[in-house]
């Protein structure tokens, strides 16, 4: 009898039961004649027999770390991995398989897997409603994945739910909604879905509408610290009904205010009012609620066992950084990491069992002696990122960038768009004294060409010498924050892959200072017409619509006439509507029209 769920067993579907280590321990064994007898009976159940005397057993639909070995090892270990080897050694080459979808999967089957009562709770999820981001199987890589808001499920084996790996402590539950996540993309012929719940967003948020207008029409300079109590109040109900994006915004709301109050340079005016502009988009738009509102999950979900490969840092202040990491097609950042903590991270391979991810992608992980997390140099481990995370075409990245939604109105996860970018050549690198900006051009694979683009941050001051010496040192990939902007793609570099190894460039220590050719930045008319008109409108709600002077009034009216002659007449007519009358309304219709034209150019 023929296992063919262990024929479909590749290497990277037994690194992520397992992980790579182990599977190259087994490879090597098995190349070394370490090659254990195999036996199968009738039933189909795979015996391996190996010198030492350690008896490893297979049976069908039985899942991989719940298989017998004599070896006592919990999980999956290099005996069981190297009987499924030497087992695919043993058998020919087979055709292809048709490729499968879990949509196909009935709920009989999920029942029986799981049981009622699972299924039930994963119902309930269902109604609530979730968006998910699939990736089919091919005939290269027969997985499927689902990328749910709370954690990864891949179906390792098609037609197998005995071989499901997720991240998530609620393996079960978690494989149902990627199963039911599946089949409605099935329908809609789509990979990226809304599933279950309402179309649009139906919640009352009354409260919210009101709390924003008073906080407008007195802005930030004179808000009273009375009214923040009923912002958190309001934050805590929004997270009890598990709207984490509307509660997220006036988590950062109250920052700023707490910044501006004590008068720290944190504080920044267009942030101010870019949050005001948000939470009123989120408050009254409709569509997939998960997508607008937030997915009905907790605010945070254990980790059963999570592999992480560091994409870099950055510093967000003198001892404190955001640390970026690989997570299947995703990337989930730790906010707020200790400096020490950083540095030990940002360019480590990570296994944690002690690890929590929010529905906005943030990670936590514990790294104290009783935490069971190990860390690895990261090594060639950005040559197998998932080609997800990877870009090879700029101009088809910077395409996919124009059909993406608002960002007022996206999931608002974090780190969204941090990518590997893929680099076959530097040119044209330049700084800009002025700007305090390093420019470069950088060439792909493919022949596309994009612009990296790093200013000068006061908290690493020796990050661009960094970036510099390894823009010269022959660089492969490149991770970082990518945008668009004039239909050319942007990188925001994080950290650098040079042939000696990666450069963290916040991070970076002992640098010398580089000579540099001097360059200057491209005038763009019309990107610093629509940002003039950005700073008037963040300046009005810094000030609050209760307290605007004539002055301020003038220039709103001087930038809607300037936005008519660049040809933006519908963003010129809502801000000379707010200069004529200004309110709430009027100011929330010109902000988040030119917020919107910001991102689009």
């Amino acid at each position: 009898m023929t296992r063919p769920d262990l024929l479909a067993l590749t290497p990277d579907a037994l690194a992520a039961l397992a992980n790579r280590g182990l599977v190259k321990r087994a490879v090597k064994e098995l190349d070394a004649g370490v090659v254990p007898v195999l036996d199968t009976d009738a039933a189909g159940a795979v015996q391996g027999k190996f010198p030492d005397g350690t008896t490893t057993t297979l049976p069908p639909g039985v899942a991989l770390d719940a298989a017998g070995c004599s070896c006592g090892a919990a999980g999956v270990c290099r005996h069981r991995i190297a009987v499924v080897l030497a087992y695919q050694r043993t058998q020919e080459a087979s055709a292809p398989a048709e490729l499968w979808s879990p949509g196909s999967v009935p709920d009989a089957d999920l029942v029986a897997l799981m049981g009622e009562r699972t299924l039930r709770r994963a119902r309930r999820a269902h109604q609530a409603g979730y968006r998910a981001k699939l990736r089919r199987p091919t005939a290269q890589d027969q997985t499927a994945q689902a990328e749910l808001p709370t954690c990864t499920v891949t179906f390792l084996v098609p037609g197998d739910l005995s071989y499901v790996h997720t991240d998530a402590v609620n393996k079960d539950e978690a494989t149902a909604l990627a199963v039911w996540a599946f089949r409605e993309a099935d329908e809609q012929g789509t990979d990226t879905v809304d599933v279950g719940g309402s179309p649009t967003t139906a919640t009352d948020l009354t409260a919210v509408t009101d709390l924003l207008d008073q906080l407008l029409l007195d802005g930030a300079t004179n808000a009273s610290e009375v009214l923040d109590v009923a912002w958190q109040r309001l934050h805590r109900d929004l997270t009890a009904q598990r709207l984490h994006w509307p509660a997220a915004v006036i988590t950062d709301l109250l920052a700023q205010l707490a910044a501006y109050r004590g008068r720290s340079a944190d504080y920044e005016a267009e942030r101010f009012a870019a949050l005001l502009t948000e939470l009123h988009a989120r408050t009254t738009a409709t569509g997939p609620r998960a997508e607008i509102l937030g997915p009905d999950e907790p605010a945070e979900t254990p980790l059963k066992r999570v592999r992480l490969t560091a994409l870099g840092a950055r510093l967000r202040a003198e001892n404190a950084a955001d640390v970026y990491f690989a997570s299947g097609d995703v990337v989930l950042v730790q906010r707020d990491t200790p400096l020490r903590t950083g540095q030990r991270l940002a360019a480590s391979n990570v296994v944690s069992e002690s690890a929590t991810r929010s529905a906005s992608r943030a990670v936590t992980l514990k790294t104290s002696r009783v935490a069971k997390t190990s860390l690895t140099p990261v090594g060639t481990a950005w040559d197998h990122l998932p080609q997800a995370l990877v870009i090879d075409d700029y101009e088809a990245a910077a395409a996919h960038l124009a059909e993406l939604p608002p960002r007022q109105v996206r999931a608002r996860v974090e780190a969204e768009l941090v990518r590997a970018i893929r680099v076959a050549e530097v040119s044209d690198l330049a700084y800009d004294p002025a700007a305090q900006r390093l420019t470069a051009t950088l060439h792909g694979p493919t022949g596309t060409t994009c612009l990296l683009e790093s200013n000068h941050r006061a908290v690493a001051p020796q990050a661009l010498d960094a970036l510099t010496m390894a823009l010269r040192a022959g660089p492969t990939t490149i991770t970082g924050t990518v945008r668009r902007h004039r239909g050319t793609l942007v990188v925001d570099p994080l950290a650098v892959l040079t042939p000696t190894g990666v450069v963290v460039l916040d991070l970076a220590t002992d640098t010398t200072p580089q000579p540099l050719s001097p360059g200057t930045t491209a005038s763009d008319s019309l990107s610093a017409t629509v940002d003039s008109a950005l700073t008037v409108l963040a300046e009005a709600a810094h000030r609050g619509l209760d307290h605007l002077t004539d002055s301020l009034l003038t220039r709103a009216r001087e930038v809607g006439a300037h936005l008519h002659k660049a040809g933006l007449r519908t963003a010129a007519a809502h801000v000379t509507a707010f200069a004529d009358a200004p309110a709430a309304t009027t100011w929330l219709a010109a902000h988040l029209r030119l917020l919107v034209t910001a991102d689009a150019r």
